[in-house]
C-alpha cells in the first residue's frame, strides 16, 4: 500500500465518541458555534503583582498570586461625556496608574491605524477631559504624565494637562508631508504606525517626517452613489521612489525642533535607550541587507554608529531587542549564525556575545530581568525567550542566564505556548494548545509552576463533542534530495477502505510564514471540518521559504519568489495523489494573498496535477506590489526582471486547463484589484475560461455585514461542483 510511505509524526484522536451533528456555514459565520474563550483585557500593572482584566464588561484589578479581585474600576463601564455614555474601544494607563487614556469611536484608516476620540480620565479626581474635538492618532502620555502627545491632520501636537493648552509642534503637515505618523508602505511593511516617541526623561519627542512628493499615487474607486468616489493615496510599487525621511528631535523646554538626515533609504525604527537617554536610529539600505544603529545625544545632536549587520540576502527588522537599564548595552536577536539567536552587545566596546546556540530559531525575545549590578559578584540577569528548539512545529518558553548558561524550559508540554509576561517578569500567562487541545490559559510563575488556570475552554470542548469531527494529523511529506516538508492532514471521518477522496490543499507560503504547527484550530479549521464531513481530504504543506527551519531554508527563495514554493506544492500534491485514499484526478489548491499568488501559479504551472484552484486577493505580478516588501526578497524589477516575470502567473495563463476561481475586493489598498484585472486580461487574451467573484469596496480582508458568509458559500459551492 502506497500510504505506508506516509510518515506520521503525531496522530491525535479528538474524541472517543463523536456525535454525528453536521457543521454548517451558519455555525462558522453567524452563530459562533465554535467560538473560543480567551482572557479579555489582560494587562500587567506596573508593580508586577497585579493585572487588569475585562470581566463581564467591567474592568477589574486582580492579584497575580491569588487571582482574587482587588478592586473594580467602577467608572470604566459608566463613563459619560456630555450626558452620553462612552463606548470604550481601548484604554491605556499612565506610568503612575492614576490616569488613563480612553479611546472611543474608532475610525479605521489602514491595517494598523485608526482615528479616535480620546479622553483623559483622572482616576483620583474622577475627572474626564476630551483631548481634542477632532479625532486624533497615537495619543500617548509623557513619562511624567503631565502631557499627551498626538497626531492630527498630519501634524504633531501635545496637550499640557496642567494648563489644558495644546502646543503644535509641526506646522507643515498635510498634502505630501506627514509628521508623527507613517506613510502607507511603512505602516504595512515595517509593522508600525505611531511614528514618534517620548524620551524616557520627558524632555524630548523624536518623530518621523515623511515627504511623499516623489511617491507615485494609486487610485481606487468606491462604488456607493450615482457617481463612484475616487480615493487616491501614495503607494510606491517595486522600483518606485519612496518618501524622503527626516527624524525630528523636539526639545520641550526650548520649543524647538532639530532634524537628522541619513543617506540610507529606510529608517525602520527609532528607540530611546534606557541607560543614558540616547536616541537610537535604525537605518537600512534599499536592498535591506545592511542594518546600522546610530546613537544620538539629543542635547547636542552628536551621533555615532554603534552597530552594523550585513547579510547576503536581507536582514529582518523586528522589535526583538532590549536596551538594558543598568548598562550601556542591549540584548537582541540575529540570524548571523544561520539560525535566529540571542546576542548580548556592549555599546561602549562594540563587542557581541552569543547567548543562545543551536540548529533552531528563537522566535520571540521577551526581555531581560535585570538586577542592580553594584554589589553583585555573579551576573544573575535572566533572559526570557520563545523558541522552536523542541521542534519547528512547537514553541516553548525558556529562561537563560545573560552569559548563556543555566537554560531552563519553563513550558515543557508539547505544543504551542504563547506568552504574556507581567512587569518585573515574576509571572506570565501561558496560552497553550496542541492539535487536539483547545487553548488553555494558565497563570504561571517565572519558574514555570502553574499558579492557577484562567480559562480552559471547557464550553468549547463540550460543544465540539456534539459534532462529527476529524483528527488533524501532523506529518511530513518526503520529496527529492531527502527534503521533508511539514504538513497536516484532515481526513473524512469513517473513511472507507478502497475509496478515493478529493483533496483540497491550503497554503500561504510567504517568506518566513508558518501554517503547519502543533497548535489548535489553524486558520479556517472549522470550515475544513465541514468539508471533511462532506467527503474531502484537506491538507496543508509548508514548503521551502517558510519559517522556523533556519535561515537557508527560509531565504532560499531569494530573488525567485514563487518558483521553489510552487515546485514544493506541486510535488507534495503528486505525493499525496499517490496515496491509496486520495483521487489524483480531483485535487485542488487555494490560498489568500501570497497564498492566492501560489494557487494561481499551481493551477497554471501545475496544470497536470491540480484540477481546480481558488485565489483570494492574489498578487499576480510582483511588479504591482509595494517596494519595501517586494525588493526585500526580489531586489528591484530593473535589477531582476526575469525573477519578476518568470514567476508571474500572468505569464503562465496559456498552461491553465482546470477550474480557476479568482476572488478580490475592489477596495483592497494592499494587494490591489489591479492584480486580478491584469490576470483576467491575460486569460481573455489566451482565450482561457475562468470564474471570478468581486466584492465591491471590500479591502484585503473581504469582510463586513454578510460578506464572509457569501464568500465562504461561494468557495464551498466551487469545491462541491469542481472537485
Amino acid at each position: 500500500m502506497r500510504n505506508l510511505l506516509f510518515i506520521p509524526l503525531l496522530l491525535v484522536g479528538l474524541f472517543t465518541q463523536a456525535q454525528d451533528q453536521q457543521i454548517t456555514l451558519d455555525d462558522l459565520l453567524k452563530k459562533g458555534t465554535f467560538r473560543a474563550d480567551y482572557v479579555r483585557g489582560f494587562s500587567s500593572m506596573k508593580d508586577g503583582e497585579h493585572y487588569t482584566e475585562i470581566e463581564k464588561g467591567h474592568l477589574v484589578k486582580k492579584s497575580f498570586a491569588t487571582g482574587n479581585k482587588v478592586s473594580t474600576f467602577d467608572f470604566y463601564s459608566n463613563l459619560k461625556f456630555e450626558g452620553k455614555k462612552l463606548k470604550i474601544a481601548s484604554f491605556k494607563f499612565n506610568d503612575a496608574e492614576n490616569k488613563m487614556l480612553i479611546f472611543t469611536e474608532p475610525e479605521k484608516i489602514f491595517r494598523r491605524s485608526a482615528l479616535y476620540k480620546v479622553f483623559v480620565y483622572d482616576i483620583e479626581n474622577e475627572q474626564l477631559n476630551l483631548i481634542s474635538e477632532e479625532k486624533i492618532l497615537h495619543a500617548s502620555f509623557s513619562p511624567q504624565s503631565d502631557k499627551v502627545a498626538f497626531v492630527r491632520d498630519n501634524n504633531l501636537f501635545y496637550k499640557d494637562l496642567n494648563t489644558a493648552q495644546i502646543v503644535q509642534i509641526t506646522q507643515d503637515g498635510g498634502g505630501n508631508i506627514i509628521n508623527g505618523n507613517c506613510d502607507w508602505v511603512y505602516e504595512e511593511e515595517f509593522g508600525f504606525t505611531k511614528a514618534f516617541q517620548w524620551s524616557p526623561n520627558g524632555n524630548y519627542i523624536a518623530f518621523y517626517r515623511f515627504d511623499q512628493t516623489q511617491v507615485p499615487e494609486f487610485t481606487m474607486m468606491y462604488f456607493r452613489k450615482l457617481y463612484p468616489t475616487k480615493y487616491e493615496f501614495k503607494y510606491p510599487k517595486a522600483g518606485d521612489p519612496n518618501s524622503t525621511l527626516k527624524i525630528g528631535l523636539y526639545d520641550i523646554k526650548k520649543a524647538k525642533t532639530e532634524f537628522l538626515e541619513y543617506e540610507e533609504e529606510y529608517i525602520p525604527r527609532i528607540k530611546w535607550t534606557n541607560y543614558d537617554n540616547k536616541l537610537v536610529i535604525y537605518t537600512l539600505n534599499r536592498h535591506q541587507n545592511q542594518l546600522r544603529f546610530y546613537a544620538v545625544n539629543p542635547k547636542n545632536l552628536r551621533g555615532r554608529k554603534i552597530y552594523e549587520e550585513t547579510n547576503k540576502y536581507y536582514v529582518d527588522v523586528n522589535d526583538e531587542i532590549t536596551f538594558l537599564k543598568n548598562e550601556n548595552a542591549f540584548v537582541h536577536t540575529s540570524e548571523k549564525s544561520g539560525y535566529n539567536h540571542i546576542y548580548y552587545y556592549d555599546i561602549s566596546s562594540q563587542r557581541a556575545k552569543q547567548i543562545t546556540k543551536g540548529n533552531w530559531d528563537v522566535t520571540s525575545l521577551f526581555g531581560v530581568d535585570e538586577v542592580d549590578l553594584g554589589q553583585v559578584y555573579e551576573d544573575t540577569r535572566t533572559v526570557y525567550y520563545l523558541s522552536s528548539e523542541q521542534s519547528p512545529l512547537e514553541r516553548n518558553l525558556y529562561s537563560i542566564n545573560i552569559n548563556g548558561y543555566d537554560k531552563k524550559n519553563l513550558t515543557p508540554e508539547k505544543g504551542t505556548h504563547r506568552i504574556s509576561f507581567s512587569n518585573q517578569f515574576k509571572y506570565f500567562v501561558d496560552n497553550y494548545s496542541n492539535v487536539s487541545t483547545p487553548n488553555v490559559y494558565a497563570m504561571k510563575n517565572n519558574s514555570g509552576k502553574t499558579v492557577r488556570v484562567l480559562k480552559d475552554n471547557a464550553k468549547l470542548k463540550k460543544q465540539m463533542a456534539k459534532f462529527e469531527l476529524s483528527d488533524l494529523n501532523l506529518t511530513q511529506i518526503p520529496l527529492k534530495n531527502n527534503l521533508k516538508l511539514n504538513a497536516w492532514i484532515i481526513k473524512p471521518t469513517n473513511i472507507e477502505a478502497g475509496k478515493k477522496y478529493p483533496l483540497i490543499m491550503y497554503q500561504y507560503s510567504g517568506p518566513g510564514s508558518q501554517s503547519v504547527a502543533n497548535s489548535f484550530a489553524p486558520r479556517d479549521y472549522w470550515w475544513y471540518q465541514m468539508l471533511a464531513q462532506q467527503g474531502y481530504v484537506i491538507a496543508c504543506v509548508d514548503g521551502r521559504g517558510t519559517g522556523s527551519r533556519g535561515e537557508e531554508f527560509k531565504k532560499m527563495t531569494y530573488q525567485q519568489l514563487g518558483k521553489y514554493e510552487s515546485d514544493d506544492q506541486i510535488a507534495a500534491a503528486q505525493y499525496l495523489g499517490s496515496l491509496d485514499y486520495i483521487d489524483a484526478n480531483r485535487m485542488g489548491i487555494w490560498g489568500w494573498s501570497y497564498g492566492g499568488y501560489m494557487s494561481s501559479i499551481c493551477i497554471t504551472k501545475g496544470a497536470d496535477v491540480f484540477k481546480s484552484a481558488i485565489a483570494v486577493a492574489p498578487v499576480t505580478s510582483w511588479r504591482y506590489y509595494d517596494n519595501i516588501y517586494t525588493e526585500r526578497y526580489m531586489r528591484t524589477p530593473q535589477e531582476n526582471p526575469d525573477g519578476y516575470d518568470d514567476n508571474s502567473p500572468i505569464n503562465m495563463v496559456d498552461k491553465l486547463k482546470g477550474n480557476y476561481l479568482l476572488i478580490h475586493g475592489s477596495g483592497d489598498d494592499n494587494v490591489h484589484y489591479q492584480n486580478t484585472m491584469e490576470m483576467i486580461n491575460a486569460m481573455i487574451d489566451a482565450n482561457v475560461e475562468y470564474d471570478s467573484e468581486i466584492y465591491p469596496n471590500r479591502n484585503h480582508s473581504i469582510y463586513g455585514g454578510n460578506t464572509r458568509i457569501h464568500l465562504y458559500k461561494r468557495m464551498t459551492d466551487f469545491w462541491l461542483e469542481k472537485l
